[in-house]
């Protein structure tokens, strides 16, 4: 735990007080994220209190209901997310000055009967590339949040409806570092960071405990703050 005190003194408050001096007008970010994202939320807008005002896809928390079936708040796979944007676009109130942007779990869902994908590797690479293509044209800078892990023993042996594969996750992976690289998109490698906190933090197929939601809401915040005043890309 003192690691962990450590690194939350170093990743977090020292950039948020670094941005708080730089008495800037608080920025808007919007969050559009699977169900990790839901679970992280809470702690994540109260960490960004002062820094940056933080909104997302909501609803009436149907989402949690069942997370492994993508309503409400819940962005779901990249066409959903990619449907939702449109949507959201086609409202001239919604200017949000950074999109806080995940999807990834859903997408490599497969089938129990056939392994079939739910989003193939080629429309996961369309899906991302429109969606930048998009906040772009629109004048909105995105910031990528990296899928987390899966751990094929773990969530195969918990979930039945669907199987998902750590091999699909690391292309599916690749191939938004590749796409962020291409539209100078930066990202948060939540991916990386939620696997040094251990497998026994999974308290099903692939969400966490409350206290390592509450450390990847702090990551999250301390690498905003750290990317937000130095936002160069798209």
């Amino acid at each position: 735990m003192n690691y962990l005190r450590r690194y939350y003194l170093m990743a977090v408050l020292v950039p948020l007080l670094a941005l708080v001096a730089f008495k800037r007008k608080i920025p808007t970010v919007f969050l559009i994220g699977d169900s990790i994202s839901i679970q992280y939320g809470p702690y994540l807008k109260k960490y960004l209190e002062g820094i940056a005002e933080l909104s997302r896809k909501e609803d009436d928390g149907n989402a949690e209901k069942n997370l492994d079936v993508p309503t409400g708040a819940n962005g779901g796979d990249s066409r959903m997310v990619l449907a939702y944007l449109r949507s959201r676009l086609k409202d001239p109130d919604f200017k949000p000055d950074f999109l806080l942007l995940n999807c990834g779990l859903h997408d490599i869902k497969r089938d129990t009967r056939n392994g079939k994908l739910q989003v193939e590797e080629i429309d996961y690479r369309n899906n991302l590339t429109t969606l930048f293509s998009l906040l772009k044209n629109h004048d909105i800078k995105p910031i990528w949040i990296r899928t987390t892990a899966v751990v094929d023993s773990i969530h195969n042996s918990r979930s039945r409806a669907f199987y998902r594969y750590a091999a699909d996750l690391t292309r599916f992976n690749t191939i938004a570092d590749d796409i962020c690289k291409a539209f100078q998109v930066p990202q948060i490698d939540l991916h990386g960071f939620t696997w040094r906190l251990g497998q026994d933090q999974f308290i099903d197929h692939v969400h966490y405990s409350e206290p390592a939601r509450a450390l990847q809401a702090a990551f999250i915040a301390g690498q905003l703050a750290q990317i937000i005043p130095n936002y160069v890309g798209n």
